[in-house]
């Protein structure tokens, strides 16, 4: 159902994969809601991933981009602003990546220049992307800008790894940045912090089955789906969330305020008296 929230909005969606993606969700839902925006992503997902569908659904330009490389996401805000006619009213970070997670290197032996990827592609990026929008001028005021992330950031999960430590940079990013971009231009900046998604990259994940499972059963309204975060994006990036900013907000059901939940007990006592 489509509420005009992004009526007359221009838009970049950084991170859109296939139709898994949380990003992907996104630009479906703006689309929905009356937005117009570009989509962006590497060399690489694109090749791989469906964004050429994507595009054809929401009549959105494709930019390729690395979002590590300052130039290239300065080429990205221009040509955005070219396509659509102005400055843009928001951005979506829905971009992460690990190598020492995916060859499963614990984190007490850490590939030094796989944990420095990490951290630049998974947070670094979202401080390049920010500071080349505030140079160029490139947002108007009361725009919204949102990154995903995760409760790992603030919590210890077992086989997270270096992406805990790339998501609570990302979270300080959103504040420090949030200050003075709020300050100077009255545009917001949050991070959500999302329920265990099945998302391409988070089924590569060892494990990502049992953790969805254990989450469902700890939050009281379950886990929330990647078209459930697209439907909270649209609420962050449109007029109704003018005075938030700064904020990392959960968006999992209430998973993060639990300690132990009555499903996960009763599936806890099972494995016992299977022993």
């Amino acid at each position: 159902m489509s509420y005009n929230l992004l009526k007359g909005k221009k838009g970049i969606i950084f991170g859109a994969l296939d139709e898994k993606s949380i990003a992907w969700n996104v630009a479906l839902r703006a689309k929905e809601e009356g937005a117009v925006f570009t989509l962006s992503n590497t060399p690489l997902a694109l090749r791989f991933g469906n964004v050429k569908e994507l595009s054809e659904q929401c009549d959105a330009e494709i930019i390729q981009a690395d979002a590590t490389s300052v130039s290239e996401l300065e080429i990205v805000f221009s040509r955005s602003m070219e396509i659509m006619g102005g400055k843009i009213d928001f951005l979506l970070h829905s971009i992460g990546m690990s190598m020492n997670v995916r060859k499963s290197r614990e984190y007490d032996d850490l590939d030094y220049n796989f944990y420095h990827k990490t951290m630049d592609i998974s947070a670094m990026s979202f401080h390049k992307m920010i500071q080349v929008a505030k140079k160029m001028d490139a947002i108007n005021d009361w725009g919204s800008i949102v990154a995903l992330s995760y409760i790992a950031s603030q919590r210890t999960l077992n086989r997270y790894n270096d992406m805990a430590d790339a998501k609570a940079m990302l979270e300080s990013i959103a504040r420090s940045f949030g200050y003075i971009y709020g300050r100077e231009k009255n545009v917001r900046i949050n991070t959500i912090s999302q329920s265990p998604t099945r998302t391409t990259a988070g089924s590569g994940v060892k494990g990502i089955d049992a953790l969805i499972d254990f989450t469902e059963r700890m939050s009281p309204l379950g886990n929330a789906t990647a078209q459930e975060c697209a439907d909270f994006c649209m609420v962050l990036f449109s007029d109704l969330s003018r005075k938030v900013t700064m904020q990392n907000i959960f968006h999992d059901g209430g998973f993060s305020g639990m300690g132990m939940s009555l499903k996960a007990m009763t599936q806890y006592k099972k494995s016992l008296e299977d022993e």
